[in-house]
């Protein structure tokens, strides 16, 4: 084993270890939601549809050229808390992950990570920014639904509460009986890794390629992992022979 091998297993190995709680974020970790329908396509479509309403002006610039269909929620959100048109705007992303989520690409080694960490008696959790009703359509489709069933903590009508804010993460936590010390919460941005530092959860960083890998590092994060396969191998290796090898 090199030195540079084990300064990653190391620390991976203590988060794991001391981890009776696993909370993960879904887009990123688990699947890329919007393989297949991409997420600029969403957000261009929220913006036609405020412009067609006459509410072009209502975001900046910047906001109609996000890629990122959240932004443009928020947005609304921040200038018309609780209005009929942030909730039928919610709703309509909604829809738009409904319809990504048949496309979604799993995310190498996330399934066989859930079944081996609820195999060894880890409580799982979803807490994410999209749906539930999206995340549950999705598990469905890939039969992990008994592996967080019934801690599904995704967005709410009370848009502020988005990660960064930890509200979904406390919401876990109080529902499964965990201290943060005894949870780990497995992120792709700096939003996840915001939200578990403010919950007091240890952060694992996953990242599909390096600049999101860096943008991760920058944020503040001590662990960042372009594989999820090195936990999967560390967790069967604290388990064996109790982890299952399928």
């Amino acid at each position: 084993m090199t030195s540079e091998t084990t300064t990653r297993t190391e620390p991976l190995l203590k988060l794991i270890s001391s981890a009776r709680v696993v909370l993960w974020d879904f887009d990123g970790p688990i699947c890329r939601l919007f393989a297949g329908h991409k997420a600029e396509r969403v957000a261009s479509g929220l913006v036609d549809w405020l412009a067609g309403r006459g509410l072009h002006g209502l975001l900046t610039d910047t906001e109609r050229d996000s890629l990122d269909p959240h932004v443009v929620l928020r947005a609304v959100d921040r200038r018309h808390p609780g209005s009929d048109l942030v909730t039928e705007l919610e709703e309509r992303l909604t829809q738009e992950e409904l319809r990504a989520a048949v496309s979604a690409m799993p995310t190498a080694y996330a399934d066989p990570l859930i079944r081996t960490w609820t195999a060894v008696g880890s409580r799982l959790a979803i807490t994410t920014n999209n749906s539930p009703r999206v995340v549950r359509a999705y598990l469905d489709d890939r039969g992990l639904t008994a592996c967080f069933t019934p801690h599904i903590y995704g967005r709410t009508p009370d848009l502020h509460l988005l990660k960064p804010d930890p509200h979904c993460l406390n919401r876990a936590l109080s529902a499964m009986g965990a201290a943060p010390s005894a949870a780990l919460m497995i992120g792709d941005s700096a939003s996840d890794l915001a939200a578990a530092q403010r919950a007091g959860v240890p952060f694992l960083g996953y990242a599909r390629n390096e600049a999101k890998a860096e943008l991760l590092r920058e944020a503040g994060a001590g662990l960042v992992l372009e594989s999820l396969e090195p936990v999967l191998r560390a967790l069967r290796a604290l388990w064996a022979p109790w982890a299952p090898q399928g």
